[in-house]
C-alpha cells in the first residue's frame, strides 16, 4: 500500500469533506475554453444597439410633413415628405429623396435617437393644407371672378398652375387663361385694358436675358401689368426630376423640338400629351416643383389680388 493510499488519497479526502458539509459528493471541475480567454469585460464593448440611450428609452416621434430628421445609419438628412405603415420618405435641400424603413431608433433629431412612427389622425394638424402649402378653406363657396387675371403661355402651364394653386385661386376669385404663346403679348395686354383694380399677371416660359421672350416682355410697360417668368425652356422642366422618377431632364440640342427630344432621350415611347399626363400625375404638392417657378407664380397671385383689395 502506498503512502497516499494509507493516508487516504485526494478522492477520499474530497468526498469526506463534501459529505461533512452536506453537499453532493461530486464537484464538477471548471473547464476553460482556450478559444475564449477569461475576461472581466465583454469581448466587444461596442456590441449591441449603440444608438439606444443608456436608460433604454427611445422617444417615438410622429413623422409629420416637414419634420427634419437624419438617418442614423447613412447620415442622410431631410424633411419628411411622405409616410406610410412601413416607410418614411425624406427629401434633402437639393431635392433628393430617400425611402427608409420605420425601424426602432433608426433616426436622429437634433442628434438624439428617435423612432419615427406613422402619424395618427389625432396627431395630424387640424388645419388642412392646399397643394401650395397654404391653409385650405373648408366648404369653399363659388366666388365671383375678379377683373384681374393671370395669363400663362399654354395648356400645360395652366394645368400645372391649377394643380398646385387651384384652391388658392378659387378662394381669391382669380381666373387663369392661356395665351398659346406670347409673340403678340403687347396687343393682348392692350386688348385686356389693365388699370386700377384691373391688374394682369403674365407667366412666361424661358424668360432669361437676351431671349426672344425677354425682348417681348420688355415692350410691356404698364404699371398694372406684371410679367414674370421662369428660366426653363418648357414648363415640363419646372417639375423636379425626382418627382418624375428620372435623374435629370435631358439636354436637347437647338433645332430639335424640346418635348420630342426629351422623350427620345428618356426612352419614353409615347406622345407628348401622354407624357404630360404622366408628368402632371407625379405632381402632388409645391415640393414637387422647382423654386424658380414657385416664386414667380406666388408673385403673380400677390400682384393681382393686391390690386383688387387696394384698388390700385
Amino acid at each position: 500500500m502506498t503512502r497516499q493510499a494509507a493516508r487516504g488519497g485526494p478522492r477520499t479526502r474530497r468526498a469526506r469533506t463534501a459529505a461533512a458539509l452536506g453537499r453532493a459528493t461530486r464537484i464538477p471541475a471548471v473547464r476553460r475554453n482556450p478559444e475564449k480567454p477569461s475576461s472581466r469585460y465583454p469581448a466587444d464593448v461596442l456590441a449591441g444597439d449603440w444608438r439606444r440611450p443608456r436608460k433604454g428609452i427611445v422617444k417615438e416621434v410622429p413623422a409629420e410633413q416637414g419634420l427634419v430628421a437624419e438617418s442614423g445609419d447613412e447620415g442622410f438628412c431631410g424633411a419628411v415628405v411622405a409616410c406610410d405603415k412601413q416607410t418614411v420618405t425624406l427629401e434633402d435641400r437639393n431635392g433628393r429623396r430617400r425611402v427608409f424603413d420605420l425601424a426602432p431608433a433608426a433616426f436622429l433629431i437634433d442628434g438624439v435617437p428617435v423612432t419615427l412612427v406613422r402619424p395618427t389622425a389625432a396627431a395630424r394638424p387640424a388645419a388642412l393644407r392646399s397643394a401650395s402649402g397654404s391653409v385650405a378653406v373648408r366648404d369653399l363657396r363659388s366666388q365671383v371672378a375678379k377683373e384681374s387675371r393671370i395669363y400663362v403661355e399654354g395648356v400645360h402651364d395652366a394645368e400645372l398652375v391649377e394643380r398646385i394653386w387651384g384652391h388658392d385661386l378659387r378662394v381669391e376669385g382669380v381666373v387663369v387663361e392661356y395665351l398659346e404663346g406670347i409673340d403678340h403679348l403687347p396687343e393682348i395686354v392692350a386688348e385686356f385694358g389693365p388699370g386700377p383694380g384691373r391688374h394682369l399677371g403674365v407667366l412666361v416660359d424661358h424668360l432669361v436675358k437676351g431671349s426672344k421672350e425677354s425682348r417681348i416682355a420688355a415692350e410691356v410697360t404698364s404699371p398694372h401689368v406684371l410679367v414674370a417668368g421662369h428660366p426653363f425652356v418648357d414648363v415640363w422642366a419646372a417639375v423636379k426630376p425626382s418627382a418624375v422618377g428620372i435623374p435629370a431632364w435631358p439636354e436637347v440640342p437647338r433645332g430639335i423640338p424640346w418635348k420630342e427630344g426629351v422623350l427620345e432621350r428618356l426612352g419614353w415611347r409615347e406622345e407628348p400629351p401622354d407624357a404630360w399626363r404622366r408628368i402632371l400625375g407625379s405632381v402632388r404638392t409645391f415640393a414637387d416643383l422647382e423654386p424658380e417657378l414657385l416664386g414667380r407664380v406666388e408673385e403673380l397671385i400677390d400682384f393681382v389680388t393686391a390690386a383688387d383689395s387696394s384698388g390700385g
